[in-house]
């Protein structure tokens, strides 16, 4: 008899996210009893489903209880299992902070605006939460180099962490732009971080900084480093971070 839980699961682990609008995933998120199976399943290794309504994708995470021991068990404790150095996880924030915090406020005001032209309407219904791609603003490879690399370790180290981040999904590289990878949304926990940042150091260098809606403003512009493919693991919530499989 097949599993489909089981399948499901090995999807997960294996391709390290999925589109919510996969079959299995839509099933995932409006069949009660098949989230509850997955769950327990998941919980037995340790694990937990990743997914927000904002985010296009769903992922698994460590669950909390899990995270002495998988990111405790040497001398020190561990910020990820990706082998990310703390130059790494730093540019990562800073993308998840240009990219996500912006595409969240636009998909907050369009959720707003679509309920109030609803209140005329005597039938209306309900609509989705935005998730088009053209609400999350890209970065220019050289406006990133110029505005935070000094910060993070210089032209070559911003350059190598740009392909390592692009390889585990964090980010999408084209023609010296940086877009939202399918893991981005999920690896931070929003409504903790981002205070966090805005309320922080981070958020005294973001003011002013304008991330651009259009990719084709810089298409001479050359990448700052091959573009590279990949897929995600794990890094700890000391970070600030949740744990992407």
């Amino acid at each position: 008899m097949h599993d489909e839980t089981a399948t499901l699961v090995a999807r997960l682990l294996s391709q390290r996210w999925l589109p919510r609008d996969d079959a299995q995933a839509r099933k995932l998120l409006l069949d009660e009893a098949f989230r509850e199976e997955l769950d327990r399943r998941l919980a037995g290794v340790g694990l937990e489903l990743r997914e927000h309504p904002y985010s296009a994708y769903i992922g698994v995470a460590v669950t909390r209880s899990a995270e002495r021991q998988v990111f405790g068990g040497s001398d020190s404790w561990i910020s990820n299992t990706l082998q990310l150095d703390r130059d790494a996880v730093a540019l990562l924030v800073v993308l998840w902070a240009l990219i996500v915090l912006p595409k969240r406020q636009r998909q907050l005001e369009r959720q707003q605006a679509e309920a109030d032209a609803s209140q005329a309407l005597m039938f209306a219904e309900a609509k989705p939460i935005s998730r088009d791609a053209s609400l999350s603003p890209v970065v220019a490879e050289r406006t990133l180099l110029a505005d935070f690399g000094d910060r993070l370790g210089g032209k070559t180290r911003v350059n190598f962490n740009l392909g390592v981040l692009s390889r585990h999904g964090f980010i999408v590289r084209r023609k010296g732009d940086l877009a939202e990878g399918p893991l981005l949304d999920l690896v931070f926990d929003y409504e903790r971080t981002a205070r966090r940042i805005l309320d922080g150091a981070l958020g005294d260098l973001l003011a002013g900084l304008t991330p651009r809606d259009d990719v084709n403003d810089n298409d001479n512009d050359e990448p700052l480093y091959d573009e590279l493919d990949g897929g995600v693991n794990d890094i700890s919530e000391d970070s600030e971070v949740t744990h992407d499989v």
